[in-house]
């Protein structure tokens, strides 16, 4: 197995050693760049080579494994490292990883989750219903772990029934007996005069020698028994090339369940070395170009619930967050409002970079523009229908003609624990991002704060296959409480924000005219709460509404 990484450079030798056309990388003289994200192996090269993520990358060329690319390319084979690192996270990190990609390729295929772009490219040779040479080791694997006690006790069993009149001194002298509990010796080979023939060890013979094979060659480290007959070298490399035409000799001869698994195993492993089949394959594969749309989908799939399907003009939310250009809003949630008890949208993007890196101006500014699109949907939908339409979210307050605080965050991904897949450790990152016309007036619709959050990478990929609906919705209501929370500290925390808040001390009813008189120094300063409290964001700056504060007695925390 080799190991890649997306937007990496290497020899162009190496990546024509293991893969048989460059459509996974572009090569610029003696070295190529990865461009693609994924799985890949070759039968004919016998390469098994997995293309990961950028976000596999850290700082100062090293990878999140404390090696460069270049050590990681054979790092399960060379000792040198091996000996240094904890390497037991391949298998896993294989497993969700090629988990992850095919579960993308099945949301795509059937909810078209993704919209037809030009840049848009799933690279892949498999069928819906046909499977992978990593499916298939996997299943190998599976099985053995799973059924391995079961079949070494029949194996026993079965020797010592039908073993006649044994001769237990050449047994002894002749062979090794395995200690059961540490003590008791159980011989698997018995000398006799008499030759019973197992019509099961044949079938026992091919599995474990294929078995034998792919633990030697992909460093799968299972401890298989001694007491099962291995083909190896030479020999198996013609039992693969004959292997379908044995099995068909035997193929009636096994009832029990567990040998018929066993026979189907075998018989789709040599079906790969069968030149007479028409199913045969040079090569298998499972690729993205841009792999960012699997990250998206993968974090979306953990914060985003089902969106309200409200219409206004043609448009709903779900058709706000799945433009035609395939990308417009990456998630999208109602939750509480950060200054009453109304809800309101906050807006995600995901950035998907390298573990050490933040989004750029071009990043910041597109989701400034995705947040008015949501703000200015919900404003339609008030206008044309009213606000019973709108239920419990509230963006604009008549009375002030104030914008409700809509709330925006990036989150990255990131790896920090190789090992970690089992907590999403949410972390704040850098600074929020501030976009304004006016930089005093809070409640203004142009006025938008963006916090910025990593995520554990490894719990992303994790839960995108492994989660049921309850782990998401814990995850979900976690993290929302958790984003608020971040929010209304960085609102009261006069330092941070700018801001101070008050709160009109005249009576309900006296707000209207209250405002109306003093518009001009009031607009996008003040709102009106869904529970009748006149609120006043008053920037550190703003020396216009001294006179006003009088009306106002501060707030010392926003809940």
């Amino acid at each position: 197995m080799k190991i890649l990484i997306e937007n990496e450079i290497y020899p162009i030798d190496l990546l024509r050693e293991v893969f048989d056309d460059p459509k996974f990388y572009k090569q610029n003289g003696l070295e190529g760049t990865i461009t693609s994200v994924g799985y890949y192996h070759s039968f004919e090269k016998n390469s098994l080579v997995f293309m990961l993520p950028k976000v596999f990358m850290a700082e100062d060329k090293k990878t999140v494994f404390d090696c460069t690319k270049d050590e990681l390319v054979n790092l399960i084979v060379n000792e040198s490292i091996k000996h240094k690192t904890q390497y037991n996270w391949v298998r896993q990190l294989s497993v969700h990883f090629y988990n992850s990609l095919t579960e993308f390729k099945k949301r795509y295929t059937n909810t078209s989750i993704i919209h037809n772009t030009e840049t848009f490219e799933l690279n892949t040779n498999l069928g819906d219903k046909e499977y992978s040479f990593l499916d298939l080791l996997l299943s190998f694997v599976n099985f053995y772990k799973k059924n391995k006690q079961q079949i070494l006790f029949k194996h026993i069993e079965f020797v010592s029934n039908q073993a006649k009149k044994p001769k237990w001194e050449k047994t002894i002298r002749n062979s090794l007996p395995i200690l059961a509990n540490g003590k008791t010796p159980i011989y698997v080979e018995i000398t006799n005069k008499k030759k019973i023939i197992n019509t099961e060890e044949e079938l026992l013979t091919y599995f474990f020698s294929i078995l034998n094979h792919l633990n030697t060659e992909h460093n799968l480290n299972l401890k298989i028994d001694k007491s099962f007959n291995f083909i190896t070298g030479k020999q198996f490399e013609t039992l693969c090339n004959n292997g379908s035409a044995k099995l068909r000799k035997i193929k009636h001869r096994y009832f029990n369940d567990t040998l018929k698994k066993m026979y189907v195993l075998c018989e789709l492993y040599f079906s790969q070395f069968d030149k007479s089949s028409i199913k045969r394959k040079r090569e298998d594969f499972l690729a993205i170009s841009n792999y960012n749309l699997v990250f998206e989908d993968m974090v979306d799939k953990l914060f985003s619930d089902k969106l309200n399907t409200l219409e206004v003009d043609g448009i709903t939310i779900d058709k706000l967050k799945n433009n035609d250009d395939g990308k417009i809003i990456d998630h999208i949630y109602d939750y509480k409002s950060l200054i009453d008890t109304s809800n309101i949208f906050y807006i995600g993007d995901s950035k998907y970079y390298k573990s050490d890196s933040l989004a750029g101006k071009v990043s910041k500014y597109k989701q400034f523009t995705y947040a008015k699109n949501v703000i200015q949907f919900n404003i339609d939908l008030l206008n044309n229908k009213g606000q019973q339409h709108l239920g419990k979210l509230r963006y604009r307050d008549k009375i002030t003609e104030g914008y409700n605080i809509s709330p925006n965050f990036f989150i990255y991904g990131y790896i920090d624990d190789i090992n970690n897949y089992d907590s999403h450790s949410i972390t704040k990152k850098g600074s929020p991002v501030p976009s304004y016309h006016f930089e005093d007036r809070l409640f203004d619709r142009d006025t938008l704060f963006v916090h910025q959050y990593k995520i554990n990478f490894l719990y992303v990929l994790k839960a995108y296959t492994n989660f049921n609906e309850s782990e998401i919705i814990v995850f979900r209501d976690d993290v929302k409480s958790r984003f608020r929370k971040h929010f209304l500290k960085f609102f009261n925390n006069n330092e941070d924000c700018g801001f101070e808040f008050y709160e009109c001390t005249k009576a309900p009813h006296e707000y209207e005219l209250f405002v109306e008189e003093n518009f001009k120094k009031l607009n996008g300063k003040c709102f009106c709460t869904i529970d009748n409290r006149l609120l006043l964001a008053k920037h550190n700056d703003d020396n216009e509404i001294e006179e006003i504060l009088k009306h106002f007695k501060k707030i010392e925390k926003l809940e």
